[in-house]
C-alpha cells in the first residue's frame, strides 16, 4: 500500500472559492484545493501555506484547522494500480496577498476563485467535495462523516 499526507487550502471569499486547475502529464484536467503533499519533517501547518504559495502565487494565513480526511483507493482504482491511503488535513486559510498566477514549472495551470453554486458543475477532485463540506459543517471533531463526492474525479 502506498501513502500520502496531504495539507489542502479552503479559501472562501463571498460565497467564492479558491480552485486550482490541476493539469498532470500526460495531460486532462481538473479542478481541486490548493495544497499538496507534506514533505519529510515538515509541519502540515507550515505545508498548506507553502503549497498555496506555490500553486496559486498567493500568501495566506491559517484561519482554523477543518479536519482530516483519510481514504483508502482500492488497488483496482488506485493511479499505479496498487492500493492507496491517502490521509488529507484541511485549513481555512485566509488570502493576505499576492496575485493570482500559473504555477511556475508546475502542474496548476490556473487558480479562479469560483462561485460555491458552480463548483457542483465542475470536473473536480472529491477533494474540493470534502473541503466546502469541512468548511459548511466544522464538525466538532474535525472529521466529517464518509462525504459523497460529485464530479468525475473521485480521489
Amino acid at each position: 500500500m502506498s501513502f500520502r499526507l496531504a495539507a489542502y487550502a479552503v479559501c472562501i471569499e463571498d460565497e467564492r472559492v479558491l480552485l486550482a486547475r490541476y493539469v498532470p502529464p500526460p495531460g486532462g484536467s481538473h479542478w481541486t484545493l490548493p495544497g499538496g503533499k507534506v514533505e519529510h519533517a515538515e509541519d502540515p501547518f507550515d505545508a498548506v501555506i507553502r503549497e498555496l504559495a506555490e500553486e496559486t502565487g498567493c500568501d495566506g494565513v491559517v484561519e482554523r484547522l477543518l479536519g482530516v480526511d483519510s481514504r483508502v483507493i482500492p488497488a483496482a482504482e488506485a493511479h499505479r494500480g496498487i492500493e492507496h491511503q491517502n490521509v488529507g488535513i484541511f485549513y481555512r486559510v485566509r488570502i493576505t496577498g499576492g496575485a493570482l498566477r500559473p504555477e511556475p514549472n508546475g502542474e496548476t495551470a490556473e487558480s479562479v476563485w469560483t462561485p460555491i453554486p458552480d463548483v457542483a458543475q465542475l470536473r473536480r477532485s472529491g477533494l474540493v467535495d470534502i473541503g466546502l463540506a469541512l468548511a459548511h459543517t466544522l464538525p466538532v471533531t474535525g472529521h466529517v462523516a464518509s462525504v459523497p463526492v460529485g464530479g468525475l474525479i473521485q480521489h
